[in-house]
């Protein structure tokens, strides 16, 4: 059994599977799921897992250079967004583009996992970074 990092087997795959610049989605509930990209359901119910949780999880496993959030997510999630940030560090790129726009990149992830988050515009996609060079670890 593993001593340590992401304990979900299919998240863990995928992590493992990522190449620079490589996306993985953080979601919510509610988001759709392109066709062809792989669901790793994590909901237990509403609102568990909660999205913050998730991402922690992910984050310590997962060397990060940028983020994309939904626009919409500044004026009706704003909190969510402030804490996703402070979690990927002061290092990390932190972009926004309209919900749709989202959806679209969502076409281009390695996977989506989806939460138990259950309130507006609670999704992120990760663009993984190298752990070469200057900045080893998290981030």
């Amino acid at each position: 059994m593993k001593k340590s990092g992401h304990l979900n087997r299919d998240i863990s795959r995928v992590l493992a599977s990522m190449g620079h610049t490589d996306s993985i989605v953080i979601a919510d509930c509610g988001l759709p799921i392109p066709h062809g990209v792989e669901c790793i359901d994590v909901s237990l119910a509403f609102g568990n897992p909660p999205f913050l949780h998730v991402l922690e999880t992910v984050l310590a496993d997962l060397k990060v250079e940028r983020t994309v959030f939904a626009s919409e997510s500044q004026e009706h999630n704003s909190e969510l967004v402030s804490r996703a940030s402070k979690m990927a560090g002061e290092l990390v790129r932190i972009e926004f583009v309209s919900h749709e726009k989202l959806k679209e990149l969502t076409r281009d992830a390695r996977a989506v996992v989806r939460t138990g988050e259950a309130t507006p515009f609670a999704n992120v996609i990760l663009y993984s970074g190298v752990n070469f060079g200057s900045g080893h670890g998290k981030g």
